[in-house]
Parts: structure tokens; C-alpha cells; sequence
């Protein structure tokens, strides 16, 4: 049942939105399908199915499915089964930007790990190929450091502006 306090959105405005902003993603290397299947889930009120999914964005539902199998993988969905059906319904997790790069800095201890590996095969640090490897090691290490202490600081902002939780 509509809420009569809430007037009517603008649906064509929000498929711009959803198209707008996946161009966008697409544009710095997401996958264009990913980043409109993320939207189109992130503007809807509830979860939903991939037959939705694809309905909303005029794509089949099996278009929707390699989408939804990479969201999930990077933690910016989550999968839900239907009680009583053998479908599934999707939604954007709570705090999935956070989650989403807590997720990829597990690549960053990868990089770092094999780097020592490299550092340690070019003789450490005396040749021009060991220290470039070293800095790039030296630069994820960095880079992990750096994503630890901006979780910390996004988690207390996000408290701190009442994120987290719809008020309706």
C-alpha cells in the first residue's frame, strides 16, 4: 500500500540515475551490466528477484545473472532465497562500500605477498628491478595501511550521521 505522505517518484528519472551512474562505474573499468544491476537493486525499496532485475532494466533475467554472480563476489550484493520458491532475491547489503573495499584488500595482501617474493628473487633492494619491485610492494603496503585506518574513520562518520538504518 503507497504511503500518501510520500509523493510518487519519478520513475524515468530514476532509470537516468541508474543508467548515469553505471556509465559512470563503466567508465573507470566496472562492467556496465554489474554497475546497472547494482543501481537498479540500490534504488529499489525492496529486494528483488533477478526477473525483476532484468524487467526494470529491459533485460532478460539470465542477462542479470553473470551481474549478480560478480556483485556478490565483491560483497555488493547479497542473495537471499524466496521462502518456498527456488528463486532468489538480491539486495545492496548494509555499508557496501565499506564492505565492498574491505573485500578488495585481500588483493592488496596477495600483491604485497608476492612482491616479497619478487624483492627477494632480484637480490632485495641493490638492483634497479628489486627496487622497483620493492617500491611497488612498499606502495600496497601503503595503500593497506591506509584502507584499515579509513574503515575506522568511515565507521565512527557513518555512526556519527546516522547512516545505517532507514527512518522512513
Amino acid at each position: 500500500m503507497p504511503d500518501e505522505r510520500r509523493p510518487d517518484r519519478n520513475e524515468e528519472e530514476v532509470h537516468l540515475f541508474v543508467e548515469r551512474m553505471a556509465m559512470a562505474f563503466a567508465d573507470v573499468g566496472f562492467p556496465r551490466m554489474a554497475g546497472r544491476v547494482l543501481f537498479t537493486v540500490m534504488s529499489a525499496d525492496e529486494p528483488l528477484t533477478a526477473a525483476e532485475i532484468g524487467e526494470r532494466l529491459g533485460v532478460s533475467a539470465a542477462a542479470v545473472s553473470g551481474a549478480v554472480r560478480y556483485l556478490t563476489q565483491f560483497a555488493m550484493l547479497v542473495r537471499e532465497p524466496v521462502k518456498g520458491s527456488r528463486r532468489d532475491r538480491y539486495r545492496v547489503p548494509d555499508n557496501p562500500w565499506y564492505e565492498a573495499t574491505i573485500t578488495k584488500t585481500g588483493l592488496y595482501k596477495n600483491f604485497i605477498d608476492i612482491a616479497n617474493g619478487g624483492v627477494e628473487a632480484l637480490l632485495g633492494r641493490d638492483t634497479p628491478a628489486g627496487e622497483r619491485v620493492s617500491e611497488m610492494r612498499d606502495f600496497f603496503l601503503f595503500v593497506q595501511e591506509e584502507i584499515d585506518g579509513l574503515g575506522e574513520r568511515w565507521r565512527a562518520r557513518r555512526a556519527a550521521t546516522g547512516h545505517g538504518g532507514w527512518a522512513g
